[in-house]
């Protein structure tokens, strides 16, 4: 549980560097550490297929941040007014203290909530009629959110291709 809490910590701190660094690659790389952070977090929560989607839709996101940057400047120019951080400080004490209060409600790690999965474990098979259990729940129970899921990496794929192709640019 310990570590859950120290990554949380190394989460939100890669947060709020990305936020605040005037050096764009540097933020990204943080950008960077937060997601693949969260799909430790999925492991350690036992949902392994949503690590891996965490972890290609990161690594697409940091190609796509990484070749924008290289096209442009690599420092941040715009001005940060005193107000404007002070106001940000305001607003992230805010959600420190809401997440506090959240937090305090959840129940205890790996006492999930929701006991559907002794639905699945019970019914996968025979309800289905699928050679397996696994195949029962994600093509089954769960097809439409694999579905989902499929058509966002297949979208973020496409927006991979299209923005780095090199056939049919103009010619400056």
């Amino acid at each position: 549980m310990v570590e859950f809490y120290c990554l949380l910590v190394f989460m939100v701190a890669a947060a709020i560097v990305a936020c605040e660094t005037r050096d764009l690659l540097g933020a990204i790389i943080s950008f960077g550490a937060v997601g693949f952070v969260q799909a430790i977090l999925f492991l350690m929560l036992q949902a392994p297929d949503l690590a891996i989607t965490q972890v290609v839709v990161e690594v697409l996101t940091l190609v796509i941040f990484i070749a924008a940057i290289s096209r442009a400047t690599r420092v941040d120019t715009t001005a940060h007014p005193l107000a404007t951080s002070i106001i940000g400080i305001c607003i992230l004490i805010f959600i420190v203290i809401v997440t506090i209060q959240v937090l305090r409600f959840l129940p205890k790690f790996g006492e999930p909530l929701l006991r559907v999965s002794n639905f699945y474990f019970e019914n996968g098979l025979k309800g289905t009629g699928a050679a397996n259990l696994v195949a029962a729940i994600i093509l089954d129970f769960r097809g439409y959110d694999t579905l989902g899921e499929a058509t966002v990496l297949f979208t973020a794929c496409l927006g991979v291709i299209v923005i780095l192709r090199e056939i049919g640019k103009k010619k400056k």
